[in-house]
């Protein structure tokens, strides 16, 4: 009889700006009821292995087989897990680096991971969590904004603009006809 497995969602990123070897995860249902957050500052470690590290001691963190929805801003953890693992598994955790057999770079966390993928069932997807750029953070801001409202709200400034100017025609064009009327009578 196969269980349902549980659904966990686990945030891991490198907190850069603060000071360097910091990492973090969060780990939480997928339903949103239970929450861990973990972080730790490892020195003299940076990139790539700082972000991978974050997402070992986040798989690691749980204690039973589970469902594990990875979300890192990592684009190398996740096209490690995705493609490399398999290979790397296979070729004794090496691989072709021009012409040569080469020992995979952050070898042993990767193993590490292949441990944790045996007893859990691991998606891996990227997901920016950083800040963007000022600039394009204010125009997604005005561009959500202005489709979260009615269409006829945004075009009510254009549409009473045009009544306007209609209404001022036909204005000028019944002073302009009254003045006819008079010269004519």
């Amino acid at each position: 009889m196969d269980v349902a497995l549980p659904h966990y969602r686990l945030y891991s990123e490198c907190v850069s700006g603060e000071e360097p070897g910091r990492w973090r995860f969060v780990l939480r249902e997928a339903d949103g009821r239970q929450r861990l957050v973990a972080s730790d500052v490892e020195p003299g470690v940076h990139g790539q292995r700082l972000e991978l590290l974050s997402a070992v001691r986040g798989l690691e963190a749980l204690d039973r087989p589970c469902r594990v929805t990875l979300i890192t801003p990592s684009i190398y953890v996740r096209e490690g897990i995705r493609y490399g693992l398999e290979d790397w598994k296979t070729n004794d955790w090496r691989w072709e680096s021009f012409g040569r057999m080469v020992p995979v770079k952050n070898g042993d966390l990767w193993r590490r991971v292949d441990q944790a993928m045996q007893f859990h069932r691991v998606e891996c997807v990227t997901w920016r969590l950083d800040p963007a750029h000022p600039t394009l953070v204010a125009t997604s801001a005005h561009v959500f904004r202005r489709l979260r409202e009615p269409l006829w709200r945004r075009w009510r400034y254009r549409l009473f603009r045009l009544w306007v100017r209609s209404r001022r025609r036909v204005t000028a064009g019944l002073r302009e006809l009254a003045q006819a009327a008079a010269v004519c009578f």
